[in-house]
């Protein structure tokens, strides 16, 4: 069970403060002893209040080493080859990358998008809005994440990415 003011990601809202745990008074439906969450998005608006018992995905924010060792190994982290697939298989690609909950997956949604938005634009055409708005998706799931456990703003993270891969000593 989590507690008061711990960072957790929720499903796909992202990552999450634990304001508070206990019974709902409120609802009509609650007996009373059910114990819930009351969740605030850290980069959005409302509080979320869930079951502690349900089976939807929660878990801890990633460590600041783990994020680190996750930015070490971009370069090989590899994309998927999207080019011989549908509609229905790109989207079931795209949802499996997120209902996995796992950084990697993101980072791996985001490079095969970055990859297949580069092949279109060399051969002249333009970058699909699916594939787009899923690397958007991916890269503020993502960056949420790695922003928190590194300690910074989530808009410095890529500029922190690329200090990190262009000096491997670095962190």
């Amino acid at each position: 069970m989590f507690k008061e003011g711990e960072l957790i990601i929720y499903n796909n809202e992202g990552v999450c403060r634990v304001e508070a745990v206990g019974p709902l008074k409120d609802l009509s439906d609650s007996a009373g002893d059910r114990l819930y969450y009351k969740l605030s998005p850290v980069y959005g608006k409302g509080s979320i209040f869930i079951p502690v018992d349900t089976k939807v995905f929660m878990r801890p924010v990633i460590s600041k080493d783990e994020a680190n060792e996750l930015i070490r190994r971009i370069p090989d982290i590899e994309g998927g080859d999207l080019s011989n697939v549908n509609q229905k298989q790109l989207a079931e690609y795209y949802q499996s990358s997120f209902m996995s909950h796992e950084c990697e997956d993101l980072l791996q949604l985001i490079k095969t998008v970055y990859l297949k938005t580069h092949k279109q634009i060399l051969s002249g055409k333009k970058p699909g809005q699916t594939d787009q708005r899923y690397m958007k998706r991916a890269e503020e799931l993502l960056h949420g994440e790695l922003a928190i456990a590194l300690g910074i703003d989530m808009k410095e993270v890529p500029d922190y990415i690329e200090h990190v891969l262009s000096d491997k000593s670095a962190v």
